[in-house]
């Protein structure tokens, strides 16, 4: 194994503010190419995402509703589909 050919890790620490989805630096660096990055947030945040959780379904609830329906799960979802199109 050639070791020479090892590319170095160099990592630098920038500080910022992250607001309604993006990153304002307090300090401006120049690159030659897109680099990737890794955001770190230091205070708690509150997830304001109104996005499904699975605490929003109940089991019992959707046996109720489904207790009269004589389709499969499978049936359902190819005519969703069908649909679709």
């Amino acid at each position: 194994m050639n070791i020479s050919n090892k590319k170095e890790l160099q990592m630098l620490q920038l500080l910022g503010t992250y607001y309604n989805g993006k990153v304002i630096l307090d300090d401006i660096i120049s690159t030659s190419k897109p680099v990737k990055v890794v955001i770190t947030f230091q205070e708690e945040v509150e997830n304001e995402d109104k996005s499904l959780k699975l605490s929003d379904f109940s089991f019992f609830e959707a046996q109720e509703f489904l207790k009269e329906y004589k389709g499969t799960f499978s049936e359902e979802v190819v005519e969703e589909r069908r649909a679709a199109f």
